[in-house]
């Protein structure tokens, strides 16, 4: 290969490399234009989603070394590390009773009906939804609304103008939800200026809150149902 023909080559892939360089530099800058609010909300959501990770990987690898020392030993003793283990994921599941202090939140009409000419007997699923959406983020453990308890895949849904829960039918106001925190007072004082009780005036509903030193929430009392899973990709 000539010396001319090298240096041709060299020199179309310094010019492709100074072109794509050039049209990176070209592209807009795209500024972000979201309030110190609304960066300092993205801030909080990452910090508590590292946590639960790290918190995760020491619950996984507390539990690798508890198999392997079960291992060295007697079989009896791994059978003993997987039935806690079990009995540990069906309380994640949320199919074992629960208890601990926490919160109680009324939800109750805000008006008397004359002022509206209707009754109003129940909550929409939307408003449910935001609800414990907002449960969630705030710092809440386990929740059940009425007697139904709230896990992974519960449903919230309309049918016929009645609310229902994990297919189940909820009581007519007033209702009470159950909710479990390791700071039952930090999640009060959250709950009492939230953005919930601004929703639920709207629809004439009333949301109030009280701390509660012990509560009990009932195990979820059906077959937990998954379907059209797939796995999620991290960013």
């Amino acid at each position: 290969m000539s010396n001319r023909l090298i240096f041709m080559i060299v020199t179309l892939i310094i010019g492709f490399m100074v072109a794509i360089q050039f049209q990176s530099t070209k592209e807009p800058i795209v500024r972000d234009t979201r309030d110190i609010r609304e960066l300092r909300k993205e801030l909080r959501t990452e910090q508590d989603r590292h946590q639960q990770l790290v918190q995760e990987i020491e619950k996984h690898a507390s539990l690798i070394d508890q198999y392997e020392v079960s291992l060295n030993d007697h079989k009896e003793n791994v059978e003993s590390v997987m039935e806690e283990q079990i009995d540990n994921l069906r309380k994640e599941a949320g199919l074992t009773e629960v208890s601990g202090e926490g919160i109680i939140l009324t939800i109750e009409p805000l008006y008397h009906d004359q002022f509206f000419g209707h009754n109003r007997n129940s909550v929409s699923p939307v408003l449910l939804r935001f609800l414990v959406n907002e449960l969630n983020f705030n710092g809440a453990k386990e929740i059940a609304i009425g007697n139904q308890r709230i896990i992974s895949t519960t449903a919230f849904r309309e049918v016929n103008g009645v609310t229902r829960v994990n297919n189940r039918r909820l009581p007519t106001l007033p209702i009470e939800i159950k909710v479990l925190a390791d700071d039952a007072q930090k999640l009060h004082n959250e709950m009492v200026v939230s953005e919930s009780v601004e929703y639920f005036e709207i629809d004439n509903l009333k949301l109030t809150s009280t701390p509660i030193n012990y509560l009990e929430i009932p195990a979820f009392d059906d077959t937990p149902r998954v379907r059209y899973m797939e796995q999620v990709k991290e960013d």
